[in-house]
């Protein structure tokens, strides 16, 4: 059978956009994502794990991350939503057959992350004053650190899916019934998978360790210098550790994995200087907070934050290319013909701005908070 005959009819309505405000929102959003999934997707487990066996001021940290967690995954999953609905705008004809062969494990991320943010806040009820943290919710945070990790994986399975056309048909036969799909895949023989989800659990750790160094600088104002030391310390060894992790997953995927080709056009000009910026960009935040190591200021750590949200938006965009380029000789998603439907498109950039403007009112109101001089 040939993968083309399981791609999705091309729409008759065509693109409510064109496909380059699509792409953009697509990948602006993801990178908007990105950042506070990181921090549930490795920092959970590394706050569970320093808050068991690392020092006072590890387990201080730990604290701190697990306190701020509820508002972070609630970012997260709202950010989120972007990318999600323009993929399925303009990726439609990969996208919806990708998640029907995995329609239930696609569909249990949902169940999946009800529990682990409502593992989040049993948690964190016993990190308040005079609570008690008790065996209960210690699992609780401890299930809510495993359910991240497996919502990735799930992720991962589903958007290298939507690119591996060429085990669409082996993958419907040997899950089907009478040719109905039961749902049931997942993408465990495609060679991508594995190090794209490590490979992301590298870059998230690169992600904790520049939100650390941010979190020291802005937030924690009423913690001790003793703290914020520890912190610079402590987000160079963590930023160093995930760096590694991302260089040898990355080597792995482009060298193992790719196509000839993906290599090809990702190696050529003009694209070689985004691969090549994506590789080495990751070294920004490194040095920034190599300077910080003994000292964070408020300034360099926000410079931190903004490089760190630079690092990741490359790794976005670089992604778009190499899955436009996997889907090439199948479809080509700029081709769709565009029915613009300018209303819509109004009204979803006012309702973007005006939520970017409640987070960055949200983000005001807490730092005014630190600000105040405790009352304890």
């Amino acid at each position: 059978m040939n993968p083309t005959e399981l791609i999705g009819p091309p729409s008759p309505l065509g693109y409510p956009a064109p496909y380059w405000f699509l792409v953009t929102f697509k990948v602006l959003g993801f990178t908007l994502h990105m950042g506070p999934m990181h921090l549930w997707f490795a920092g959970t487990l590394l706050a569970m794990i320093l808050a068991r066996w690392g020092s006072t001021e590890a387990q201080r940290w730990s604290a701190r991350l697990l306190k701020q967690m509820s508002v972070i995954i609630a970012l997260g999953v709202n950010f989120g939503i972007v990318p999600l609905l323009f993929t399925q705008v303009a990726y439609y004809r990969v996208f919806y057959p990708a998640t029907i062969l995995m329609a239930w494990p696609w569909f249990l991320i949902i169940i999946l992350l009800t529990f682990a943010y409502y593992g989040v806040y049993i948690y964190v009820t016993g990190l308040k004053d005079n609570a008690e943290l008790t065996l209960f919710k210690r699992v609780a945070g401890w299930i809510s650190a495993i359910l991240f990790l497996a919502i990735g994986f799930l992720f991962s399975n589903g958007f290298s899916l939507m690119t591996n056309l060429d085990a669409w048909p082996q993958i419907w036969q040997s899950t089907s019934v009478a040719g109905a799909p039961l749902g049931t895949a997942l993408n465990l023989a495609d060679p991508t998978l594995w190090p794209r989800w490590l490979m992301m659990f590298g870059l998230a750790l690169t992600t904790v360790a520049a939100y650390t160094v941010f979190d020291a600088g802005v937030f924690a104002r009423r913690e001790s210098a003793g703290y914020r030391r520890w912190a610079g310390s402590f987000a160079l060894k963590l930023y160093t550790i995930g760096l590694i992790w991302f260089a040898v997953m990355g080597l792995w995927y482009v060298f193992g994995t790719w196509s000839t080709d993906v290599r090809d056009q990702m190696f050529a000009s003009p694209l070689i200087l985004l691969t090549v910026l994506t590789a080495l960009g990751p070294g920004v935040p490194w040095l920034l907070i190599l300077f910080q190591r003994r000292q964070i200021t408020q300034t360099l750590a926000i410079v931190t934050g903004l490089a760190q949200f630079g690092v990741l938006g490359l790794n976005a965009i670089s992604r778009q290319f190499v899955q436009n380029i996997e889907l090439s000789k199948f479809v080509d998603v700029t081709a769709e013909p565009v029915n613009l439907q300018l209303s819509p498109l109004v009204v979803f950039l006012i309702l973007f701005v005006a939520g970017l403007g409640v987070v960055a009112w949200m983000l005001e109101k807490v730092l005014r908070a630190e600000r105040q001089p405790s009352t304890g």
